[in-house]
């Protein structure tokens, strides 16, 4: 077992009660480091998420909505699981992860089963049927967009402990455990020269040998820098809310990420992200909230996202 699927571990206790206990190894610090470390938000939604699929007939979360209520500490922690609906496609559960009596993160998930392999990418174009003898069915439709422009992974950059690791204990935080290429023309806040444009790009996948599921699409859309860092802005950037949807199972390599801004101002911040798998084929989307860090760009302990 990986340390991601250690940490996002759950266990059943009851009917729709499961035990969850967030783990050192992906903490994050707030600027200055005198608050306790919290966990990022990818991580704490992919936890609610092994909750899920266990009592739903359909395997993959095409859908989930999670709203950060407070900060979720390295304490143990109940995720209480409620289904709304049962059906043939789609079944859809409220989930609540809870420390010390109090709900800590609210999530409404969607599951369904979702394409893998050439299913999600088939050629775009007007619809054919299979077989030209039956009328067209909706899974006969199919369209996507180009991913965007990324350099080689060769010429991506690996910043190693970038803004949120935290040790303690002896464990490594949450940018230890995992490994981003940046694009170069995304990383000159790291040297003080943000680009201006509120934007982050790269290759990205666990230091550790994992393949891609969707747990670990959880954690991608939620696992760069904020980009909010691209303006000069860094710090703890907390997320307020997060949707995502699972379009596709990735193929094997590693994901792009590719994150972006509409409207950063009044301390706030929205990020639209794109997951593209090495088979050019999108298998996540989101778009969340959060605050904007207050501090200046200053060194690699300085920043983070707890969610």
């Amino acid at each position: 077992m990986t340390i991601f699927d250690e940490a996002t571990a759950v266990t059943r206790r009851g009917e729709g009660t499961y035990d969850a206990r967030p783990d050192p190894r992906f903490a994050m610090v707030a600027p200055g480091g005198t608050a306790p470390p919290a966990v990022n938000g990818g991580v704490l939604i992919a936890t609610v998420l092994r909750a899920v699929p266990d009592s739903s007939a359909h395997p993959h979360p095409v859908a989930t909505s999670a709203t950060f209520l407070r900060v979720a500490r390295l304490e143990p922690a109940e995720v209480q699981v409620t289904w709304l609906k049962h059906g043939k496609t789609a079944s859809t559960a409220h989930a609540t992860l809870v420390q010390e009596g109090e709900p800590v993160l609210d999530v409404t998930v969607t599951t369904g089963t979702v394409p893998a392999g050439p299913e999600a990418a088939a050629a775009a174009g007007p619809a054919r049927a299979a077989d030209p003898a039956r009328p067209l069915r909706s899974e006969d439709l199919h369209w996507t967009d180009a991913p965007p422009p990324f350099p080689p992974i060769e010429e991506c950059v690996d910043l190693g402990v970038w803004p949120g690791a935290v040790a303690q204990g002896g464990a490594a935080g949450f940018a230890a455990q995992i490994q981003v290429l940046f694009d170069p023309a995304t990383t000159g806040w790291r040297r003080r020269e943000p680009s201006g444009l509120p934007e982050m790009r790269g290759y990205f996948r666990l230091r550790e040998e994992r393949e891609a599921d969707a747990y670990l699409l959880a954690l991608a859309v939620d696992g760069l820098p904020p980009v909010a860092f691209g303006l000069g802005a860094t710090g703890w950037a907390p997320t307020v809310q997060l949707t995502w949807h699972m379009r596709g199972v990735p193929s094997a390599g590693p994901l792009r990420v590719a994150a972006r801004s509409r409207h950063v101002g009044g301390g706030w911040f929205d990020e639209q992200a794109e997951v593209w798998d090495a088979a050019d084929r999108l298998v996540a989307q989101s778009t969340q909230l959060a605050r904007v860090g207050r501090g200046p760009v200053h060194g690699p302990a300085d920043g983070g996202r707890p969610g």
